[in-house]
């Protein structure tokens, strides 16, 4: 993509109205404009990296042996009422009436229509287990939206959903879903803590959220320091071994939210506790018979007799990881993306353009880095040196490759790295070498 012809409306000045990095960063790199309060538009530079987010989810969700559908945003009141949640669930339901007065609502999450699905079209023990997701958008009416996508009203969600016949099938689909977890967020660049949690308004007895650190986190968290140096599984992981092991080993250690802190435990863990700010980008729930009870979601058990179905729920932030990522990967000047998740792969920073060599030696890169699918993002602009460095910056791709009259005399372009800051001189050829390798 040209930077002439990219729609990238960037800001000199920080927002007065963003509070947080995160959201200072995504208002000033042109990733998002707000719609209305806690509602956002998501612009090209935005979309990019929300797309990139999403298919590591897809990946890993696909991986663990989920399977994909898709449900509507707008689901029928009815279904909430067999499952007791209608009138529980709060202010934060956006409830609406169509023109045949049929009460509908805005979804804040999935569980009964997926529990409405699974009922209709499975009858026997034979069919299980299943796992079924969606990425969709949803929407909570908070009282007081802030932090930009951080606590928005409208997101983008990851929501998996379990159907097994037993509580042993359905603790070994939690153990996958844990795993998978673990891998999501590592693939972003992101260490993802699993730390127990309360299982909220969704309800159940088993739920672990998964928070990554930042010193921007919503929320302190403690934890034992050999966590942080835990491995999290590879590409050979096997989902049809049982994952216990893993998961014994991640909640072997001390790990809370400052909700479930024990503060008897920093005396007793002294050196070894870490204290640090935490941000919530995943949390998986297990919850028994809840729904399937409630709405008669049952199958002929290997002895004829019906039983409701054991249930899980596992989502992902998708919109809110954009954010987390920042507030994790940045510094003074700008956004500082992990390689896997950047909206670009590198930058190309033409220092004149309108100068013959420059142009040739710019346009040759453009060309070579594209067609070996690293998608680059070539400055082509009529603007001064200064302003091109600063906006490479605060968009924050992982390379930038600068091309000058000075260096090319010498047939030379200089290489950055963004997380580093470290700067090499070299061939043009040597960079996409050195891209391509990467």
């Amino acid at each position: 993509m040209r930077m002439s012809e990219f729609f990238l409306p960037t800001l000199k000045e920080d927002p007065s109205e963003a509070q947080i990095v995160s959201h200072r960063f995504m208002l000033r790199a042109g990733m998002i404009r707000q719609s209305s309060a806690g509602i956002y538009s998501w612009l090209p530079m935005g979309l990019r990296v929300l797309k990139k987010i999403e298919g590591i989810v897809r990946q890993e969700q696909d991986r663990a042996g989920c399977q994909e559908l898709l449900m509507p945003t707008i689901q029928s009141a009815d279904i909430w009422r067999e499952s007791g949640r209608y009138d529980d669930y709060g202010k934060e339901m956006l409830r609406i009436t169509d023109r045949h007065d049929r009460e509908m609502l805005y979804g804040p999450t999935n569980e009964e229509l997926i529990t409405e699905i699974f009922r209709e079209s499975v009858r026997s023990y034979k069919d299980l287990p299943k796992l079924l997701y969606h990425i969709q958008w949803k929407f909570r009416d908070e009282v007081r939206p802030r932090f930009g996508v951080m606590r928005g009203r409208e997101f983008l969600m990851k929501d998996s959903y379990s159907f097994d016949l037993d509580f042993a099938g359905a603790k070994q689909t939690y153990n996958k879903m844990f795993v998978s977890y673990l891998r999501t967020f590592s693939r972003m660049g992101l260490k993802a803590i699993p730390m127990a949690a309360d299982s909220g308004p969704i309800g159940g007895d088993m739920s672990h959220e998964f928070l990554i650190l930042a010193d921007t986190g919503e929320s302190e968290v403690f934890c034992h320091r050999d966590i942080l140096s835990f491995d999290v599984p590879g590409d050979d992981v096997d989902y049809r071994i049982d994952q216990q092991p893993v998961v014994d080993k991640w909640t072997s250690l001390y790990a809370a939210t400052d909700e479930k802190h024990n503060a008897a435990r920093e005396e007793e863990l002294g050196e070894e506790l870490v204290a640090a700010r935490g941000i919530e980008v995943g949390h998986i729930f297990y919850f028994g018979t809840k729904y399937s009870k409630a709405m008669n979601a049952v199958v002929a058990s290997p002895d004829g007799q019906e039983i409701p179905v054991e249930m899980g729920s596992y989502g992902v932030g998708v919109s809110r990881l954009v954010a987390g990522i920042i507030e994790a990967s940045h510094d003074d000047d700008g956004i500082i993306w992990p390689e896997p998740v950047a909206p670009f792969g590198a930058g190309i920073i033409n220092l004149r353009a309108g100068d013959a060599l420059c142009d040739t030696t710019c346009e040759d890169l453009y060309s070579k880095l594209s067609s070996a699918g690293l998608d680059p993002l070539y400055d082509d602009r009529d603007e001064r040196a200064g302003v091109k460095f600063a906006n490479m910056d605060l968009i924050g791709l992982p390379w930038q490759v600068v091309v000058g009259p000075r260096g090319l005399e010498n047939g030379m372009v200089e290489i950055k790295s963004r997380a580093t800051g470290d700067k090499q001189e070299m061939t043009p050829d040597a960079v996409l070498n050195k891209l391509m390798a990467v």
